[in-house]
């Protein structure tokens, strides 16, 4: 039976997960400032589709930012911490850079335009979940085979 051992460096993996929850922060803070700026009232989680403001438009944008973070930040929070055990330090550069690139994408997406387009910046956060799905898997196939 496989066994792991938890290497020191584990802790840079619960730092860059720990970052992922400073970021939901600010994509709260974000998305209050645009939600004040276009006066969208609570409950509402969007502006009204007859809104066509540059305002309305601003702040919907920064609310599916917001949504898309925390559809991903899950898997890649549950990816890290597992792909963690056996690549502590590849899960962690992993995870600060899913970080980084989610806090590019909430910046290009806030940003309007109506096409949605300033959010492909951030994209490469994609590459960085992927790898590190791969990183859990890995793990699990390796305790499962004993490698």
């Amino acid at each position: 039976m496989a066994t792991i051992a938890i290497d020191p460096n584990y802790g840079y993996v619960l730092l860059a997960a720990t970052s992922t929850f400073f970021m939901n922060f600010v994509h709260g803070a974000n998305s209050g400032k645009y939600r004040k700026a276009a006066k969208v009232a609570y409950p509402a989680g969007y502006a009204p589709a007859d809104r066509t403001d540059e305002a309305a438009q601003k702040f919907n944008c920064a609310q599916r930012s917001h949504a898309n973070f925390i559809e991903n930040q899950p898997t890649a929070v549950a990816a890290m911490l597992i792909g963690g055990l056996r690549f502590p330090l590849a899960a962690a550069s992993l995870g600060a850079t899913w970080t980084v690139f989610r806090y590019v994408y909430m910046v290009g997406y806030s940003s309007g335009g109506g096409d949605g387009k300033g959010r492909l910046k951030g994209m490469p956060f994609w590459i960085a979940q992927l790898g590190l799905i791969g990183l859990a898997g890995y793990t699990g196939l390796s305790l499962v085979m004993g490698w």
